[in-house]
């Protein structure tokens, strides 16, 4: 009698966990078609970050000129998130998508026959506009179209953007030792793969599952009056300035060339798409997700510290930045799933509104940290980053009562 089939049941915990990891990798084609798209995006976002040194030499710019290319690029991708929602509804997710990219081509490709600093600024801003078509059409459809939850899709998007984002900048140090032009040239190339993937595996239109009634360029202003929304988007504006700041400036102060620049953001992105794939549901599973948000953020704060107050030693910087991207692959996995469960509006919209208030801490961050370095010193930027990142942190304290309820919406996913 002592012997049954009990031990073989689905309820034991390590089928469960093979079934819901078999659940994750069983999508359509559709998905995988947005999914690998998606890595080829983030990767042509990463491949300017090891040359932004080279930039600074080769076009005679100063470190502030050069970090407008992340000042332009995500203040022109903050306002065009507002009408993300409208076009896509209009066009459909696949149509989007491919405007998206084949915007992201032409000036990525023009870029690389810039003369000067300024030129490539313009055309980095013509760059956030197709980023931005991209980016909140890529999430909502992965998860529009998924078999697996809301909670799981958010994890294979993150999978996607960690990949990418590592990937990128390796490839852009590597053609950036030849010459600053060829990662902008390598980006276009990237993208027109992109877009004969997207052309031959995505079907056109919606799926069936999701309203495709026409969306208001209001509906994001009207989404943000929902307390939770606006919460976690502000939130996500104070996160973003320590973000960026590392992003755009420690290539500055870490003083690599392309190539080792590449490696540093290479280990940096390889473990945020670790986390952001295997980490985070675990913390979020432990602890909930806003505690387990707040922990992330706190460990930032302290690591954003440590790198300003040792940043004449460039192994402290160079561990600094690579640590960085286990914290923050949690971070962004936790903060997207907070925004897909916070409040009751589609989440294309709240996609929008979310995606406008973050990226508008990341477009003030990049040339505000280079010039808090020229009027003060290098160690005041990190510093100043790590000031915001705690500000959000109290910030939420003081507003938790209007996102607890993301804990019980997501658990139930």
């Amino acid at each position: 009698m002592s012997s049954t089939p009990q031990s073989v049941a689905p309820s034991s915990p390590k089928i469960a966990s093979l079934n819901e990891k078999t659940r994750l990798l069983n999508q359509p084609l559709a998905v995988w078609a947005v999914f690998f798209a998606s890595i080829i995006a983030f990767m042509g976002m990463g491949l300017v970050n090891p040359i932004m040194r080279e930039l600074s030499t080769k076009l005679h710019a100063t470190p502030s000129e050069v970090t407008l290319l992340f000042t332009s690029y995500n203040a022109v991708m903050a306002v065009a998130m507002l009408i993300t929602g409208t076009v896509s509804s209009r066009l459909g997710h696949k149509l989007t998508l491919l405007t998206g990219i084949g915007i992201i081509a032409v000036v990525s490709a023009l870029g690389g026959f810039a003369e000067n600093i300024w030129t490539l600024v313009g055309l980095r801003g013509v760059w956030g506009l197709g980023n931005a078509l991209f980016v909140a059409t890529a999430l909502a459809a992965i998860v529009s179209l998924s078999n697996s939850g809301t909670a799981k899709s958010i994890i294979l998007y993150e999978a996607a953007v960690g990949l990418g984002i590592s990937i990128g900048p390796l490839l852009g140090g590597s053609l950036g030792s030849i010459t600053w032009r060829a990662p902008f040239l390598g980006a276009a190339t990237l993208m027109l793969i992109a877009f004969v993937i997207l052309t031959s595996f995505m079907p056109r239109g919606n799926p069936q599952n999701l309203d495709t009634s026409k969306t208001s360029l209001l509906e994001p202003f009207h989404a943000m009056k929902h307390r939770s929304l606006s919460v976690l988007g502000i939130l996500a504006a104070l996160y973003n300035v320590g973000f960026f700041t590392l992003m755009a400036y420690a290539p500055f102060v870490i003083g690599l060339h392309p190539k080792g620049l590449g490696f540093v953001f290479l280990g940096w992105g390889s473990l945020l798409a670790i986390t952001s794939v295997f980490m985070a549901p675990k913390l979020q599973e432990l602890m909930g997700t806003i505690k387990a948000m707040v922990l992330m953020l706190i460990l930032f704060v302290l690591d954003l510290a440590v790198i300003g107050i040792f940043t004449s030693t460039q192994w402290v910087v160079v561990a600094g930045v690579i640590f960085s991207g286990a914290i923050l692959g949690n971070i962004n996995t936790l903060i997207t799933t907070a925004v897909m469960e916070a409040a009751p509006v589609e989440r294309s919209t709240a996609s929008a509104a979310y995606s406008f208030l973050r990226f508008t801490g990341a477009a003030i961050s990049p040339f505000m940290a280079a010039k808090l370095a020229e009027f003060f010193n290098p160690h005041v930027p990190f510093l100043v980053g790590a000031g915001f990142v705690l500000l959000s942190v109290l910030f939420v304290w003081f507003n938790y009562r209007h996102i607890k309820h993301v804990d019980h919406a997501s658990s139930t996913h």
